[in-house]
């Protein structure tokens, strides 16, 4: 009995890729002795992707598709994906291209050889200089901070076998961070190298506010060091206070009062309080999340599906 390899592909507004998507991919997975499905999860598009789907899967008994309520993020998009999905393995993949089909049967040749991760890992050639900064700086900074290790230029094209996506499943947190989830999960892995590429039509769905907010869930996500440095920061900063206030006291038994210096005061003030509002809003994040955990939301809302026969 040949075996089932799943391809799951999240989409946002991605009219003007679906087709090629799937007409390029047909091209590689043909060359692969397994049967394959294709698992489209629509996260709200706004544009006629979901028709799209529609039509695609109406002329392609292979190819499903789940459509949400509204826009859940593509974190549910890709929770949804591996549910609905049933292969023996699953491949996560971008509708637009910038994740190579070519790879797939290299990838399937290394699940084959025993692997339960293969993971691709693109370069950044090409990509804009700031953003590749700070790509890097957020990297360098997270893997100092998080339980696990996230390596640049590694995403969410990756294939896992049954057993990991399982594994992914059993981590049923309402905040996400599947690169971390990812690396979570440990099992065997191969990593394949590529060149970046870029997307063959539209344009792309991630700001910089999206990426800056997506780096602080990915920092807090898997790790409570931030607590720890309120903790230590606080120590440190009344360790000095002592010191400064018996400085002080020294020195007016030595001289007397002296006049007390404006830009001592207001920059002490200023400091204080920002370092206070600082380690206010890294608890609020983490009570945000218990919050957001304790109401046991779903994930996201199904408007429509296909059905599997």
């Amino acid at each position: 009995m040949k075996k089932v390899l799943s391809i799951v592909i999240p989409c946002y507004n991605e009219q003007q890729n679906i087709q090629a998507f799937h007409m390029e991919t047909e091209k590689y997975v043909q060359q692969l002795d397994v049967e394959v499905e294709y698992v489209f999860t629509d996260d709200g598009s706004k544009d006629k992707t979901l028709d799209l789907l529609r039509d695609l899967a109406e002329t392609h008994r292979n190819v499903h598709y789940i459509s949400f309520s509204r826009n859940f993020g593509k974190e549910s998009a890709i929770l949804a994906g591996l549910q609905y999905a049933s292969g023996d393995a699953v491949i996560l993949m971008d509708a637009d291209l910038q994740h190579p089909p070519t790879l797939i049967p290299q990838m399937w040749s290394h699940y084959e050889e025993g692997y339960d991760q293969v993971t691709a890992k693109r370069n950044r050639n090409g990509e804009n200089y700031a953003r590749r900064k700070l790509t890097n700086f957020f990297y360098k900074v997270a893997n100092r901070l998080v339980e696990v290790t996230i390596i640049d230029g590694v995403g969410d094209f990756r294939l896992l076998s049954r057993q990991a996506v399982d594994a992914v499943l059993k981590l049923t947190e309402y905040n996400r961070f599947s690169k971390g989830i990812f690396s979570w999960i440990g099992f065997h892995e191969k990593i394949l190298e590529y060149e970046n590429q870029t997307r063959a039509n539209g344009v792309g769905k991630w700001s910089f506010t999206s990426l800056f907010n997506y780096a602080i869930d990915g920092i807090l996500s898997f790790n409570n060091k931030p607590l720890r440095i309120a903790i230590y920061s606080g120590i440190f900063i009344t360790i000095f206070g002592f010191i400064y206030i018996l400085f002080t006291l020294v020195n007016y038994f030595l001289h007397g009062i002296d006049t007390p210096g404006y830009f001592t005061t207001i920059s002490a003030i200023i400091l204080l309080g920002g370092i206070q509002l600082l380690f206010l809003g890294v608890i609020g994040e983490y009570i945000g999340r218990i919050y957001y955990e304790t109401k046991h939301r779903p994930h996201y809302l199904i408007k429509e599906k296909s059905d599997k026969e």
